[in-house]
């Protein structure tokens, strides 16, 4: 008896030996991330362009043909200064008319009133031949006004932000014939999607870059958020000022990220083993999975509020491959 037994102890040891290289062999490979201490910041994408805080539009006050366009787009404009020559030939005789008219009243005018200061005339006759030649100069000065408003000009000191009209086109009160901007007084105009918008005030910090600056990032914040949204696209727009002058071309499109919420020291777990509001942990070779309150969501980490310490192992992508006090092998 004794040898039969001494015989199958070998065995025995080996069999278990090669039970736990099989249930070993079957465990769930995971690999652990630590919990750490660090800045969570949330932020709201948004793409934006560089524009003129208040953009004028150049329309004629009267239709009329273009005759010159003395302004192109880029160029620096005063105040006052001409931009668009308008056909005035038809306003020039209409001025000379005027003119005449306004001879012959006040011809008349003098003459009537020698006249009434000799006693020959009425009062009434005075009185009509003055308001006559009142009536005439009033409109020899409509129309030399109407004969300036075939120039047209700029009603600021800016630059030419876009030019739409040519000579020969016809120009008309209700059509837009270039745009003016002033270049030192700009803002970014940012399309925030209707569902993050809740999340942005006036105030917050605003990083910014472009393709034309690879590597540089403009800081700004929002100045304010237009009170209505786009209906069509579900969005509305904010506003952004950079903090420091800087001189940015009207029209460059940026990528804009909005903070809305920062935490200095934070706990932060991988974004990739936040799984149905719970992490996993190991212990003896199994997992644990351990409810928690989440915060601050980024793209590669996850603000924890409660249900970790730091220090602590968290399996870094359970992938839905887990269940609770299953054996795990954990990869070195």
């Amino acid at each position: 008896m004794k040898r039969i037994a001494l015989w199958l102890l070998p065995l025995t040891l080996a069999a278990a030996a090669a039970a736990w290289w099989l249930l070993a062999g079957r465990a769930q490979e995971v690999e652990l991330a630590p919990v750490r201490i660090g800045q969570a910041v949330e932020l709201v994408y948004a793409t934006g362009f560089v524009e003129a805080q208040q953009p004028v539009s150049i329309s004629a006050r009267l239709t009329a043909p273009v005759r010159e366009v003395l302004a192109d787009e880029a160029q620096r404009v005063v105040r006052g200064q001409p931009l668009i020559l308008l056909d005035d030939e038809e306003q020039r005789h209409a001025l000379q008319q005027a003119a005449a008219q306004r001879r012959v009243a006040q011809q008349d005018e003098q003459r009537t009133l020698a006249l009434f200061a000799k006693g020959w005339v009425t009062r009434a006759a005075r009185d009509s031949a003055v308001a006559a030649a009142d009536s005439a100069r009033a409109a020899e000065d409509s129309a030399r006004a109407r004969l300036d408003q075939m120039i047209v000009r700029s009603g600021i000191d800016g630059v030419v932000l876009r030019q739409d009209v040519e000579a020969g086109d016809l120009a008309s009160p209700g059509r837009i014939l270039m745009t003016l901007g002033d270049p030192s007084r700009i803002w970014i105009t940012a399309t925030i999607d209707e569902r993050d918008i809740a999340r942005v005030r006036a105030g917050q910090e605003a990083l910014m870059s472009s393709d034309a600056w690879p590597g540089r990032v403009l800081h700004g914040h929002v100045r304010e958020v237009t009170p209505g949204g786009d209906p069509e696209q579900r969005a509305f727009r904010a506003r952004i000022v950079t903090d420091d002058a800087v001189a940015l071309p009207l029209g460059l499109t940026l990528e804009v990220n909005i903070v809305t919420c920062r935490a200095q020291q934070a706990l932060l777990a991988p974004a990739s083993a936040i799984e149905d509001g719970k992490l996993w942990i190991v212990r003896s070779h199994r997992v644990h999975a351990k409810a928690v309150r989440t915060g601050i969501a980024g793209t590669t980490d996850v603000q924890i509020l409660s249900g970790l310490s730091r220090g602590e192992m968290v399996v870094k992508a359970p992938e839905g491959k887990l269940k609770d006090d299953m054996r795990v092998r954990v990869r070195q």
